[in-house]
């Protein structure tokens, strides 16, 4: 059922997004770089070394009685008891917000640990509170892919809606040339497209608008979600970024069965059509394919979009359908054989197979490095 919300957006709600640990704070460092506008950033670690490297406004050491500035030791126990040594600070820093984006790499110390007591805080002080975190590279092993699978269900106990990007997925749209930096900047990609798609929800005002009231209905105590932001231009524009938006790439979800569906198209207010929005719309619900989802639409403008229309789906509520989940995750102890073979199936496939992929311009650009 599509819900249509025609108003004036004027949003006053206050965004903060926290990166915990290691990779939580070079995630925000990116999104900081990036020029993502209307939040505020927050970086929590035990490191104070990496703290003082953070271009946070606010910076929360955690656990300094334990850890005496040091980080965790890659030991996700002391990231936990340093987030508990210091809940009060943590209460104060986050009081006054209405949603928070909680961003961290699993499978290390202090984002692991600590990522699920500020989550817990959070709701606790009443906050919309949403997960985006990934999971480890095959190369890293075996262990901390288990501290990752253990902290990523600590923490779906303590946030309202949890995305969850599988670092893995790269391997399967870069090229062979790509560099680690280059590979670890794709994963912060997904994440910053995903943190910018749902502020600009919220703060953007269109003809028919989301506000975070919206957002609130989607993502309050919804479990596992898929969040994804397509861009596309020309002739077909507006059903190629529904796909872009649909199936990414780097994630394990997709829409289909999803209860709670948002659906925001930002777009030239010149050159976007009732058809295109018809088509895009169209397009999402078939791929939802469930008669009792709830979809609700809105529509952006910009100035700066041009011939560009960019789409962001956020559906969630899949109350274990076999659709929420696109793929299994693997078991390191046991698929090693399995994984080789498919590794080295794709360096048989040719180039041509790979570039087909409906990918977002960025990550068309850097595969064909």
């Amino acid at each position: 059922m599509l819900q249509f919300d025609i108003s004036t957006n004027d949003s006053k709600e206050k965004i903060r997004i926290v990166g915990v640990g290691g990779g939580g704070g070079n995630a925000v460092n990116r999104m900081i770089h990036a020029g993502i506008v209307g939040v505020e950033y927050i970086a929590v670690n035990t490191d104070s070394q990496a703290l003082n490297k953070s271009e946070a406004e606010s910076k929360l050491q955690i656990g300094e009685k334990l850890t005496r500035g040091l980080g965790a030791g890659a030991n996700p126990e002391i990231g936990e008891k340093a987030a508990e040594e210091s809940v009060e600070d943590i209460k104060n820093t986050l009081d006054g917000t209405d949603m928070i984006f909680i961003t961290a790499g699993m499978g290390g110390g202090t984002g692991t640990g600590a990522a699920p007591v500020v989550a817990r805080i959070a709701k606790e002080l009443g906050i919309l509170t949403v997960g985006i975190v990934t999971k480890p590279f095959f190369f890293e092993g075996p262990q901390k892919m288990k501290k990752a699978e253990k902290g990523i269900d600590e923490l779906k106990k303590s946030v309202d809606t949890l995305i969850v990007i599988p670092n893995d997925r790269i391997l399967e749209i870069c090229s062979k040339d790509t560099k680690m930096e280059d590979a670890f900047e794709m994963a912060n990609e997904v994440l910053k497209q995903g943190v910018k798609g749902i502020t600009d929800i919220i703060k953007v005002p269109g003809l028919i608008n989301v506000d975070f009231a919206d957002v609130r209905t989607t993502m309050l105590d919804r479990g596992i979600a898929h969040m994804g932001t397509g861009k596309a231009k020309g002739e077909n524009r507006a059903l190629e970024a529904a796909k872009a938006a649909i199936h990414s790439p780097l994630l394990e979800t997709t829409v289909k069965g999803a209860k709670a569906v948002l659906l925001n198209v930002t777009a030239s207010k010149d050159t976007f059509t009732i058809h295109e929005f018809n088509e895009a719309s169209k397009f999402i619900t078939e791929a939802v394919n469930r008669d009792d989802s709830e979809i609700i639409v809105g529509t952006a403008y910009s100035d700066d979009a041009g011939d560009e229309i960019s789409i962001t789906v956020i559906a969630t509520g899949f109350d274990g359908h076999p659709g929420g989940l696109e793929s299994k995750t693997f078991n390191l102890l046991d698929e090693a054989e399995v994984v080789e073979e498919e590794i080295l199936a794709e360096e048989e496939e040719p180039k041509e197979e790979v570039e087909s992929l409906e990918l977002p311009p960025w990550l068309v650009r850097t595969n064909k490095k």
